[in-house]
């Protein structure tokens, strides 16, 4: 799933140490549907290296790709909303760290009159 909004929070980083290792995460809220009667907004985390590869900061316009998932501990179910690409919203490049993806380049090849030019 994808959404595209502004981010208005931050939240702090949280680390710890699990059976599997080290972790952290860091969770974000951003607001959605802005030019609706009322905006929603939905909070998402990334996890481990991918906090510092996106540096999303607050205020950034971004498209995120995510995963919802459910878990449960406890006797209560919790959601999970774990992000697993960020770009930038912006159409053209910005200060915000992001560069749009861009189309792959396919290289011009002149046609040729020579049947013997075959690699084969």
């Amino acid at each position: 799933m994808e959404v595209k909004g502004k981010i208005i929070a931050v939240q702090p980083v949280q680390s710890g140490e699990g059976k599997n290792g080290a972790w952290k995460k860091q969770d974000y809220v951003i607001e959605y549907e802005q030019n609706s009667q009322y905006p929603r907004k939905m909070m998402f985390n990334l996890w481990g290296d991918k906090i510092d590869q996106y540096n999303i900061q607050e205020g950034q316009i971004l498209s995120v790709s995510f995963d919802i998932d459910c878990r449960e501990y406890n006797g209560r179910w919790y959601n999970d909303i774990r992000a697993w690409r960020v770009e930038s919203g912006n159409e053209t490049p910005a200060s915000d760290g992001f560069i749009p993806a861009q189309p792959p380049v396919t290289p011009e090849i002149a046609p040729s009159d020579d049947a013997s030019d075959l690699p084969f």
